[in-house]
């Protein structure tokens, strides 16, 4: 799996698709990521932050932001960025979030 990283709050953090990342998400959202909506900005934003989370995990980072600051310092640029590196994760079922770039 290539490593990716995405910049928040002008910090880098990595950011893919791992199933621990998908199980974040149900857990946190109570939807399976195929479930996600084109069109909900919140959805989506909480699966970049489990990606993100469960990279940090995998890779011995530290992830010191909570959800809502994650969110606070996230610009719509940086969405865009996130969500560009999330698409090219091809054996994810993430058609929305492609759907959504």
């Amino acid at each position: 799996m290539a490593k990716r990283e995405i910049r928040i709050g002008g910090k880098a953090y990595p950011c893919r698709v791992t199933m621990g990342a998908m199980v974040r998400y149900k857990r946190e959202s109570g939807q399976d990521v195929s479930e996600m909506g084109d069109q909900d900005i919140t959805a989506m934003v909480l699966f970049i932050y489990c990606c993100v989370a469960s990279a940090c995990k995998a890779d011995g980072q530290p992830l010191e932001l909570s959800f809502d600051d994650f969110a606070d310092q996230m610009e719509p640029d940086d969405l865009q960025q996130a969500l560009a590196c999330i698409a090219q994760e091809k054996k994810t079922p993430l058609s929305a979030v492609e759907h959504a770039i």
